[in-house]
C-alpha cells in the first residue's frame, strides 16, 4: 500500500498505530459484544466468523442479529444494515479530498478498512488536501491497529461465547470506553453543537424502525456543526469590522483642513489689514 522501505512512512505508520492505541479498549469491548451475540444468535459459528470478517461493522452486525431471528425478508435486513452503515458515506467524502488521487482498487480497500473512530483521529490531525508523504501510512497504522483488534476480540467471542454470561454488561463497558474518546474530540464549539444535537436527535428517534435514528442524528450532527460554523464566521466578521472601524484615529481640529470658504475669508481679513 506504501513505499515500506521509507523511513518517513515507516515512522507515520508507528505514529499511527501509537494514535489509536487509546481505542483498542472500546474497539476489543465492542468486537466481544458483538463476537458473542453472533454466537448466540441463530447464525452458525462458520456464518459468523465470515459476517465478521466480510461485514467489518459491529453497529449494522448487532442491528441485523434480531431481525435474522425473526426471519423477516432479507430486503429488511439489507435497509437497516443500509442505515446504520449510512454514516460512511460521510466518511467517505470526507476522506475523498485526501485520498482522491489514489487508484480505485486502493480507495475501496481503503474504504473497508475505514471506521468511526479511524475517521475521528484522522480529522484531528488536520492534514491538508491531496497528497502528502506519510499520510496515507499513518491511515494505514490506524486502520491495522484497529482491524486487528477488533478481529481478535471478535472471534474470542464467537468461539468464547459460553464462557460470557449475559449479565456482565459488556455492552456498557464497550460504551464507557468510548466516550472518553469522545469528550477528547469536542474541542470547538462547532463540535459540541453537533455532539449535543446528535444525542438529543439520538434519544428523540430511538423506536423509529429500521434504525433511521442513527443516520437521523448523524445528519442532525452535521447540520448542526455547519451551522455553529456559520454563526462563528459572522460573529468573528463582525468583531474584525468593529475592531477595523475602532482602529481608526479621531478627526484632529487643529490638524484638520478647513474648508474653502474659510480660506477665502481668511485671506480677505488679512487684506483688509
Amino acid at each position: 500500500m506504501f513505499d515500506r522501505l521509507s523511513d518517513l512512512n515507516r515512522r507515520a505508520f508507528i505514529d499511527g498505530v501509537k494514535t489509536l492505541s487509546p481505542a483498542v479498549p472500546a474497539t476489543f469491548s465492542w468486537g466481544l459484544v458483538t463476537g458473542i451475540a453472533m454466537a448466540k444468535s441463530v447464525l452458525t459459528v462458520p456464518q459468523a466468523l465470515g459476517m465478521s470478517l466480510a461485514a467489518y461493522a459491529g453497529s449494522s452486525q448487532l442491528a441485523v442479529l434480531p431481525l435474522f431471528a425473526a426471519k423477516l425478508p432479507l430486503w429488511t435486513i439489507l435497509l437497516t444494515a443500509a442505515m446504520v452503515n449510512l454514516r460512511f458515506v460521510i466518511f467517505s467524502a470526507g476522506l475523498a479530498p485526501h485520498f482522491g488521487y489514489l487508484p480505485l482498487r486502493r480507495r475501496l480497500v481503503l474504504g473497508y478498512f475505514n471506521g468511526d473512530i479511524i475517521y475521528l483521529m484522522f480529522s484531528k490531525r488536520n492534514f491538508p488536501v491531496g497528497y502528502q508523504p506519510g499520510k496515507e501510512a499513518f491511515f494505514w497504522g490506524m486502520a491495522a491497529t484497529s482491524w486487528s483488534s477488533w478481529q481478535v476480540s471478535s472471534i474470542a467471542g464467537i468461539l468464547l461465547a459460553s464462557l460470557f454470561p449475559d449479565n456482565w454488561g459488556l455492552e456498557l463497558a464497550g460504551t464507557l470506553a468510548l466516550i472518553p474518546l469522545i469528550v477528547s474530540a469536542i474541542a470547538t464549539r462547532s463540535t459540541l453543537a453537533a455532539v449535543g444535537v446528535a444525542s438529543v436527535i439520538a434519544l428523540i428517534t430511538l423506536d423509529l424502525p429500521y434504525r433511521l435514528s442513527l443516520p437521523l442524528a448523524v445528519v442532525s450532527a452535521l447540520l448542526a456543526g455547519t451551522f455553529a460554523d456559520l454563526m462563528a464566521e459572522k460573529m468573528g466578521a463582525r468583531a474584525t469590522t468593529k475592531a477595523v472601524t475602532g482602529s481608526l484615529p479621531p478627526e484632529n481640529p487643529i490638524t484638520r483642513v478647513p474648508p474653502r470658504a474659510a480660506l477665502d475669508g481668511s485671506k480677505k481679513s488679512r487684506s483688509i489689514r
